[in-house]
């Protein structure tokens, strides 16, 4: 036992130990010590961005995995935690592109593609890995060895042999459709990157004639809506419309009306003029009124002007009625020419203001009023999505149903799922595998949503117009039929329908086993446009030396990390070599995810479809959901609110333990957090009385975890093993339950409540004194037992810690000797092998005499002891300051025992009086052992205390009277914000309770 310095420096410890880890391995995963007595044990990381920095939300999310992976490791598991980071394609490309601008005064395009990338690799290796060395500074004990990263060579492979496999299938196509589009970034997005905001705007009301038309002599133009008619008569009726976005009418092919609707079904058939573009001929600005269901009676006027290119709504009522489609906007968010000339070049928000000067000019618009609804924004970008017709990459989801039915729900009305410990898990927390082999959510109330979602699934636009990422695998080169010879020899195995003037034939099995090759034929010119699928790199450079070209696009981040949980692990596709992958056979499925709730589709979703697809089984058994870091008045984290501290600024002041600590105590389960700096100086208030009570237990010497003696085991070392023995049934279910915040608080409760403030003040009664030779024989016995119990729970608790607070619990596990006597392999090397802590069985309880009888009699010593000390705070005594205490017991005390309450209550003397009357100022508790008695004679000046306790309560009642009445008045408490008031209510509490505790100290004085 080496001794423990007087001051803990966590800088210091938790440098040292990290290293020690790294260099003995001790994170590393093995495959082949995976056994029945040592079985696997995985969670694969949720990425960070390889552009991140460690936030609180990755402190949060990362604490949790390293919490289970290190308890994973005391029960015996061979555990990997496999790390990695996401090439983040939109934040990476903006990033570096940002960087291109300011340095070399450049975009991306003057360097081209190639050399844009050589860039972005550049910037990744300089700074790719920051975030990687923050999560060590936390503490992760990941499997560093294996670090992936999804632009690898080898997980780049896995990408294409995805996507051309699900090409084979049907499953991928291209198509031009309505999708979200960030006018910065000029890139697609699907509805999960697009956040939904609050925006206070305007509501228009422009006016439309109505117009009848007959004889029309041309078909419609699919660019604009262009008719010649032989009539154009007017009928002095106008329609009043209602939009946000009146900068879109140069778009708008229709208006719609509800057939339904009595005030407008009468004009269906008609036409209406469009009003802008102004400087258009009228026959070209005629439009036709449709009726459609969609339109909403309410919403405006109940007329609805329908634009087919930007608006998704429109693009659907346009489908079902035929209707041409007009592009009036640039990718980048500029209005084009057929926007009309005064539109022409200006940005959509400019042109909006532009279109309501014209409107205005022509008499066309009748009102303005202020609107606010929801406007979609750009994730990365955070500028408002425009909605586009693109032609872009989709994949129609796999195994759906099995993704959909795998996830557990809820099994009871109040949405819990009823589980119980595994008997044979051999003291694991886990839960009870059901036989259907379902997945878990925690909290359950997310598997209801993911439900509703899967049930309502939409095709994934995978597509994005980027430069860095994945790059779709798909060639492709136009040829005239009698070229197609030259290319294959093979004939068409297949025909189907693509389009109005093109057929597809697929040909397979050309010069290689991974391409496919869709060929389509136009039927009026015989010219063939091929399209050539394929991972294979020699068949892609074939392919270019024949004048093929690669498709632009790049895959959506997301489509490589769906993957992650089995391309991490070396997944090929080729059954035959992935069944001789060791960590693919002992690792997969993974046991838990640790994840928050916003990428409950993004990620989890699919990556439960892809390991259904492509492994035959889901990917992990348990999912986890953190919640939301905010701050003290509820806000969400940012660093634009600049409400977000640095985690490693804490680490720095604090000590990562304490950051660990302070962050798991104040996140239950499933729900936001809300971050208080005071939590983690609490939790460096901790990791320091922990620091101390190994301290306390050095300065008393004596063998370290010596043999204890049962008969010498005084009522206080039952009481406490009993507790201990509760602390961990405690912590084996809250495990079991994911309730990682009901963990931490069993912790504080029992060590520092337990055991420092009840266990070690009450033990200094046997210990004595702490140097030799001043004890007798029977006091050094009683003392060698009393540390043997000491170090008996140290060691347990020490264990019980490890996973929260790795570092200190290391150094003291080493510190206390604890590692000395332990085989290698369970604690001699690290407390991070050390077997996890077993409840008290049977047989031990009995051996040392734990009936709970003498628990009881603790409970009320200890609650009287607690009515002492309320005694002395009453009467304004200092609780320093030696008393007398008079006691009249409930039952017969030993002499020890009598030691112990003049040691907890500090008091001079306690004196046992079984028939004592008390006299006058003398205050008095009664409790279950007895009645405590206060003797205040020649402590206090009676009056003089009771005059400063009615001036005090004079006080009191005034403060407490003032924030009655705000709390009364109802144009304070319906006007203040929420934190405000109960703020207040808080406030009222306080007053209230301080009002009590002077009145009973005047009652106990004047009596």
């Amino acid at each position: 036992m080496s001794e423990i310095p007087k001051a803990y420096e966590p800088q210091s410890v938790e440098d040292k130990w990290y290293q020690f880890w790294l260099d003995r391995k001790c994170f590393t995963a093995d495959p082949a010590r995976v056994s029945t007595k040592r079985p696997a044990y995985s969670i694969v990381i949720p990425p960070p961005n390889v552009t991140g920095v460690l936030t609180m939300g990755h402190v949060l999310n990362n604490t949790i995995q390293d919490i289970l992976a290190r308890k994973a490791r005391m029960d015996g598991r061979e555990v990997l935690w496999l790390p990695g980071t996401d090439h983040a394609g939109i934040a990476t490309e903006g990033v570096v592109a940002r960087l291109l601008s300011k340095e070399e005064k450049k975009s991306k395009r003057d360097l081209g593609r190639e050399e844009f990338i050589k860039r972005v690799w550049a910037w990744k290796e300089k700074y790719g890995g920051i975030i990687i060395s923050q999560l060590k500074k936390l503490g992760c004990s990941c499997d560093w060895t294996r670090e992936r990263f999804t632009m690898d060579e080898a997980y780049l492979r896995c990408v294409q042999r995805v996507f051309v496999e699900l090409y084979k299938k049907g499953l991928i196509y291209r198509g031009k459709r309505m999708v979200n589009w960030c006018p910065a970034t000029q890139t697609a997005l699907s509805d999960e990157e697009v956040v939904m905001k609050e925006q206070k705007g305007s509501l228009y009301y422009f006016k439309v004639e109505v117009v009848d038309c007959s004889g029309a002599v041309s078909a419609p133009s699919p660019a604009v809506t262009d008719r010649r008619y032989n009539e154009i008569n007017t009928t002095g009726v106008w329609l009043t419309i209602a939009t946000t976005r009146p900068e879109t009418i140069p778009g708008d092919t229709a208006v719609a009306v509800n057939p339904k609707d009595p005030r407008y079904a009468k004009f269906i058939g008609k036409h209406v003029v469009r009003p802008l573009p102004a400087e258009f001929p009228r026959e070209q600005k005629l439009i036709p009124i449709i009726g459609d269901e969609h339109v909403d009676f309410e919403f405006g006027t109940g007329v609805l002007k329908v634009t087919p290119a930007h608006d998704k709504a429109d693009f659907e009522i346009g489908q079902r009625h035929n209707l041409p489609q007009i592009d009036i906007m640039h990718p980048n968010g500029h209005m084009n020419e057929l926007a009309g000339g005064p539109l022409n070049g200006l940005d959509r928000f400019k042109a909006r203001k532009v279109a309501v000067e014209l409107l205005t000019e022509m008499g066309a618009l009748e009102k303005e009023e202020p609107y606010t609804n929801n406007v979609g924004f750009s994730e990365r970008a955070d500028v408002p999505i425009e909605p586009r017709l693109s032609e872009q990459w989709f994949l129609k989801y796999p195994g759906v149903e099995k993704a959909r039915n795998c996830v557990e729900q809820a099994d009871d009305s109040e949405g819990r799922v009823i589980r119980g410990p595994n008997p044979e898990s051999q003291g694991l927390a886990e839960l009870v595998p059901p036989k259907n082999g379902k997945m878990h959510f925690h909290p359950q109330r997310w598997a209801k949503v993911y439900d509703h979602w899967m049930g309502n699934i939409q095709d994934w636009c995978i597509s994005r117009q980027l430069w860095w990422g994945h790059r779709i695998p798909v060639w492709h080169a136009v040829a005239k039929s009698n070229e197609l010879r030259t290319f294959s020899e093979n004939y068409p195995k297949a025909s189907i329908s693509k389009a109005e003037f093109w057929a597809e034939y697929s040909l397979s099995e050309i010069k290689g086993e991974t391409s496919l090759v869709s060929v389509y034929q136009n039927r009026d010119d015989g010219e063939t446009r091929i399209e050539v699928v394929t991972e294979s790199e020699v068949e892609a450079r074939k392919l270019q030396s024949m004048g093929f070209t690669q498709d632009p696009d790049v895959l959506d981040t997301w489509f490589s990390s769906w993957l992650w949980p089995f391309a991490t692990m070396g997944w090929t596709g080729d059954k035959s070599q992935d069944s001789n992958n060791p960590t693919l056979q002992a690792f997969y499925p993974t046991n838990d995810l640790v994840t928050g709730p916003d990428i409950i589709f993004f990620w989890v979703a699919r990556m439960i479809m892809a390991g259904y697809e492509f492994m035959e089984d889901l990917p992990f058994r348990n999912v986890y959901f953190t919640g939301i870091i905010r701050d003290k008045q509820g806000r969400k984290m940012s660093k634009s609110l600049g409400n977000s501290p640095d985690p490693l600024d804490l680490i720095g002041k604090y000590g990562a333990d304490a950051l660990r600590f302070g962050t798991m105590r104040s996140a239950p389960l499933g729900q936001d957090i809300l971050f208080d700096e005071q939590n983690v100086e609490l939790g460096r208030n901790f990791c320091n009385k922990l620091w101390n009570a190994c301290r306390f237990r050095q300065m008393q010497g004596g063998e370290a975890q010596g043999e204890i003696d049962p008969k010498l085991l005084t009522a206080d070392d039952k009481w406490i093993l009993l507790k201990l023995d509760q602390a961990i049934r405690e912590m084996d279910t809250a495990f079991v339950e994911y309730k990682f915040s009901d963990a931490t608080a069993t912790l504080y409760r029992f060590f520092w409540s337990e055991y420092c403030d009840w266990y070690v003040e009450a033990s200094k009664a046997a210990l004595g004194s702490a140097e030799r030779g001043m004890r007798s024989a029977e006091q050094e016995t009683r003392h060698a037992n009393t540390v043997a119990v000491i170090d008996f729970i140290l060691s347990h608790t020490l264990r019980l810690f490890h996973p929260f607070l790795p570092f200190i619990t290391e150094e003291l596990w080493h510190g206390m000797g604890y590692a000395e006597d332990m085989p290698e392999n369970q604690g001699g090397q690290t407390i991070m092998s050390a077997p996890w802590p077993k409840p008290l069985d049977d047989d031990f309880k009995s051996h040392y005499g734990l009936t709970g009888d003498g628990e009881k009699q603790i409970e009320a010593r200890n609650e009287l002891v607690s009515q002492g000390r309320n005694l002395r705070r009453n009467a304004n005594i200092a609780a320093n300051k030696k008393v007398r205490f008079i006691l009249k017991p409930a039952r017969e005390l030993a002499a020890h025992d009598i030691e112990v309450l003049r040691l907890l209550l500090n008091a001079e003397a306690v004196e046992v009086k079984t028939d004592y009357q008390p006299s006058k100022n003398t205050m008095t508790v009664r409790a279950e052992a007895g009645d405590l008695f206060l003797p205040l004679e020649g402590l206090i000046d009676v009056e003089a205390e009771m005059t400063r306790l009615k001036k005090e309560l004079e006080k009191i009642e005034a403060e407490a009277t003032k924030v009655e009445q705000k709390l009364a008045n109802p144009n304070f408490t319906q006007k203040v914000p929420a934190n405000v008031l109960e703020e207040h209510k808080q406030r009222l509490a306080e007053w209230q309770g301080k009002r009590e505790h002077v009145k009973a100290a005047l009652a106990a004085l004047e009596s």
